[in-house]
């Protein structure tokens, strides 16, 4: 007796596979969107403990003295005013968490010569500068700060002049749009502090 084979096969058909590979699709694009919204985040959550921790630095460094004197980006990268992180990999500058410079001065109060200090983060985009206009920086010790859609060329020093003053914070969301213009990574924000 001879058997018959039976020619019934099992697998999935292209129209299958295509589907599979549409949801796989959709499913990467989601995760993508994801992480880059999780990287943002961590990155302006990463600006603004840099941000605090210097400023706690520099006050703690010259709590005995009665200026700010010599207060530059090459000394608090000498003296570990600032994070490791923050230290530039091929030279003596210090970086932001989005990989702009981080600049620093002594600068005058109330006519006072550097009775103050600024610190100033260059290289933010359009929404990393809005958000850290906006946020919350309280009120201690902080004059003021400027927001500008150019960076900042060198070390802060002189007089300051707030774009906007304590009386003005946190900034409205209306007004960092209007000061955070440039959509690419040239946007720079400058904090003034005694």
């Amino acid at each position: 007796m001879r058997k018959f084979m039976n020619s019934e096969q099992s697998g999935r058909s292209m129209v299958e596979m295509l589907g599979v590979l549409a949801i796989i699709g959709v499913l990467s694009v989601g995760g993508i969107s994801g992480y880059s919204k999780a990287m943002a985040k961590f990155k302006l959550s990463k600006a603004m403990d840099q941000m605090s921790m210097l400023v706690a630095n520099i006050r703690t460094t010259y709590a005995s003295m009665a200026t700010y004197s010599g207060l530059s980006t090459a000394t608090a990268r000498a003296y570990g005013l600032a994070s490791r992180d923050m230290f530039a990999a091929k030279s003596d500058d210090l970086v932001n968490a989005f990989g702009g410079s981080v600049l620093l001065g002594a600068v005058d109060n109330n006519g006072i010569t550097e009775t103050g200090f600024a610190i100033a983060y260059n290289g933010l985009d359009k929404e990393a500068c809005m958000s850290l206009a906006t946020a919350d920086w309280g009120s201690a010790g902080l004059i003021g700060l400027s927001v500008s859609n150019a960076a900042v060329a060198a070390d802060p020093d002189g007089n300051p002049n707030p774009t906007y003053d304590t009386s003005k914070l946190p900034v409205s969301l209306a007004n960092a749009a209007a000061s955070c213009t440039a959509k690419t990574a040239t946007n720079s924000i400058t904090w003034f502090y005694y």
